[in-house]
């Protein structure tokens, strides 16, 4: 009878760990939203760069739904921005 080998436990910093940006993709996604829709764009192309380092390194990083997240607040916000935008042209062609 054999009995399985005994590894010892990994040292700490070894595994996955969250993306260094991935904190601030997030609070900028939700800012973004809430407070100022010009931080929107920012959320969107840090999420952008963030999510290809992370599927290019998948083993590496442990947060891409808190980066996919923010990077979609970011959209979100930016798409209001440009709304926002489009209609204050309307509002002003039209003379109101």
């Amino acid at each position: 009878m054999t009995s399985q080998p005994s590894y010892p436990p990994q040292p700490a910093g070894l595994g996955p760990v969250n993306h260094p940006q991935g904190t601030t993709i997030l609070v900028l996604g939700i800012l973004g939203l809430v407070v100022c829709g010009l931080l929107g764009p920012f959320a969107w192309s840090m999420g952008n760069n963030a999510l290809r380092q992370i599927d290019a390194n998948p083993q590496a990083y442990r947060n891409r739904a808190s980066v996919a997240a923010g990077r979609i607040c970011g959209i979100i916000a930016t798409v209001f921005l440009v709304i926002g935008f489009l209609l204050g042209i309307v509002l002003v062609a039209s003379g109101s």
